[in-house]
């Protein structure tokens, strides 16, 4: 019984040696495509463009509007409630509050912009 817990032992440590020392070298291959805890996956697809949205609230002065979302994968925001600077002015005076939109958003300069939104 001895013989069987050393040999086992031996083993395990020779495997655990090379998988770490494949994961220091850098081998990551066999994790495929997964995305690193605490680091949301950012969707670049075609098929990201557009969230749905719903108007809360304008601010036209300041170009501000309050958008209720889903999640938005271009920029790894979940769903929530948030006010987005609109891409331009015209943009933001031709929603009313309750709108159904589609919207765009994107890190502009470090900025959260709204680039496309439609009705």
């Amino acid at each position: 019984m001895k013989q069987v817990l050393i040999v086992s032992g031996v083993l395990l440590a020779g495997w655990g040696a090379s998988a770490s020392s494949a994961f220091a070298a850098g081998d990551s291959s066999h994790m495929g495509n997964m995305a690193m805890p605490g680091k949301p996956a950012v969707d670049t697809s075609a098929d990201s463009a557009l969230t749905d949205a719903t108007v809360k609230s304008i601010d036209t002065s300041t170009g501000m509007v309050m958008l209720a979302h889903g999640a938005m994968a271009n920029i790894a925001m979940p769903a929530m409630t948030m006010a987005y600077k609109a891409k331009d002015a015209a943009m933001a005076r031709s929603v009313h509050p309750g709108d159904k939109v589609r919207v765009r958003v994107e890190n502009v300069g470090g900025t959260l912009m709204i680039v496309r939104m439609d009705k």
